[in-house]
């Protein structure tokens, strides 16, 4: 897929799940390790917002799973306030879910 048809794919996650238009601002690479081993590493795409009542930005992106791909789009309302604590926070809430 190429990087433009990758931000329109999730531009229409962003729509669908939060219900707001969104302009693509910037790509942010992300490390995130625990105890010393990376536990996720990637490029999330950063996204200024129209519409939203709340939040301004949103951080996005996809990877593939066990059952096929997978969008995340992750509102900038506290505590995330950047693409590494919006990763953060996928993985918390990840991790809870499974734990479940």
């Amino acid at each position: 897929m190429k990087h433009t048809e990758y931000i329109a794919h999730l531009q229409k996650a962003i729509r669908a799940v939060h219900g707001c238009e969104s302009a693509h601002s910037q790509t942010v690479r992300v490390r995130e390790e625990h105890q010393g081993k990376t536990v996720w590493e990637g490029d999330v795409e950063v996204f200024k917002l129209s519409g939203h009542p709340k939040a301004q930005c949103c951080y996005a992106w996809a990877y593939d799973n066990d059952k096929g791909s997978k969008v995340l789009a992750v509102l900038e309302l506290p505590p995330v306030i950047s693409p590494v604590t919006a990763v953060r926070a996928a993985i918390m809430a990840e991790t809870s879910h499974e734990r479940k």
